[in-house]
């Protein structure tokens, strides 16, 4: 009888239009053996740079497409002197992150050529994200030739939401022939957050019901019920939802129609909405958090009512949120906002009292980005700060799938 494995290695990939992202995990022991990024591939002035425990690599070299760039993280990962593993064959299976997976995917799953065609025929549906997550699954079955592949899906957590949540208020036509419908993103933070929170209530997630907010310059807040995706606020698109760094969210469509009448053209329109609204557009100053309340602490007009938006149209989502699942157990931050906006914590959640949702301030403020729960000790619901680790959960999903055994002797 073959001995069981004790453990596996899992390399993790995050692919983008210009970008690769990895960290290698030693599993089940979720032990980070080190990370790195290539940034500006077929750009100048391309780069890698790779961290782990023996230390820093920074490479500033030609990287002309994502074949050379993944030949150059092979080389990263094997460095005689910092390198994260020794020789390329410890990796045992590689996971990745795939944007979207349309109706076909409700779960993570081992990529197959059938698999393949699925995520190119959902590329109308992400033409900036899903050709890249593409090009870097099939330069990973080149560099590790016969090692599993697991795809896993932004999108694949919120699948389970009913008709009455992702389908608008449209001629049924557009969803029958274009699949026009809400598939909600940052599927893969939601629910590794979602299952964190239940672990630190002490709480199975069969009765269990959440608010999950992942804030950072992008954001969406999700709710979850006895452990499944029921509403999210994100839709067809990323852009839906929540004002957010740049993008403007939830707005009257019909202003985009105004504005062309007055000479807007489409790409003006894409660009105006997805890169110069939000806390940018709204403050004048910046997409980052911390400029604004930097200029907030100044007076300035513009950041305190960006702030305000902000913080308002959160809570109005919570609020929303909370009537459709009647109880809530939690309330989880995370994101860079959520994570490390302390201030902005306490700008949301203060007048959430009336419907059982009671902060500690002095609490929120001493936990920080710590992972701790902040609310009161008789609040109804437990609010959280919890770190998101989407490369730790498509880890997971890999040792699930591609190592049963090995999963279910470590218990994840």
């Amino acid at each position: 009888m073959k001995a069981l494995k004790e453990s596996t290695t899992v390399l993790v990939l995050n692919c983008g239009s210009s970008s690769l992202k990895y960290e290698v995990f030693r599993m089940p022991a979720r032990e980070s053996l080190g990370k790195g990024l290539v940034e500006r591939i077929g750009e100048a002035g391309s780069f890698l740079a790779q961290s782990s425990p023996k230390g820093t690599i920074r490479v500033e070299e030609p990287m002309a497409d994502h074949g050379l760039a993944m030949a150059r993280v092979a080389k990263a990962l094997i460095d005689p002197k910092y390198g994260i593993i020794g020789d390329i064959d410890e990796i045992d299976a590689v996971g990745h992150r795939v944007v979207h997976g349309g109706e076909r995917f409700s779960s993570s799953v081992v990529i197959d050529e059938t698999v393949l065609k699925a995520i190119e025929a959902n590329i109308e549906l992400a033409p900036l994200h899903n050709p890249a997550n593409l090009t870097g699954i099939r330069e990973a079955m080149k560099m590790l030739p016969g090692k599993p592949n697991v795809a896993v899906f932004d999108t694949a957590f919120h699948q389970t939401m009913p008709p009455a949540a992702y389908l608008y208020g449209l001629p049924r036509e557009l969803y029958e022939k274009y699949k026009i419908r809400r598939y909600g993103f940052h599927g893969t933070s939601h629910r590794y957050v979602a299952a964190r929170a239940c672990q630190l209530m002490k709480r199975a997630p069969e009765n269990t019901n959440l608010i999950t907010c992942h804030l950072g310059n992008g954001a969406s807040i999700t709710a979850v019920e006895n452990g499944r995706s029921v509403e999210t606020s994100m839709g067809f698109t990323p852009l839906e939802g929540l004002v957010m760094g740049t993008r403007c969210g939830d707005i009257d469509p019909a202003i985009l129609g105004f504005l062309e009448e007055r000479g807007y053209s489409s790409k003006d329109l894409t660009t105006l909405i997805n890169k110069k609204s939000g806390l940018l557009g709204l403050s004048g100053i910046s997409n980052d958090l911390r400029d604004i309340e930097g200029a907030v602490d100044l007076g300035n007009k513009n950041a305190i009512e960006a702030l305000d938006v902000y913080a308002h149209q959160v809570r109005k989502y919570i609020g929303a949120y909370s009537a459709e699942l009647f109880k809530v157990d939690g309330l989880v931050f995370t994101g860079g906002v959520g994570q490390h906006g302390v201030r902005m914590r306490e700008r949301i959640c203060h007048r959430l009292e009336n419907i059982g949702i009671i902060m500690d301030y002095a609490k929120n403020d001493s936990n920080g980005s710590r992972e701790g729960i902040v609310s009161t000790l008789y609040s109804p619901t437990t609010i959280l700060v919890i770190p998101t680790n989407e490369e730790l959960q498509i880890a997971l999903d890999v040792v699930t799938i591609v190592f049963p055994e090995l999963a279910a002797k470590a218990g994840c």
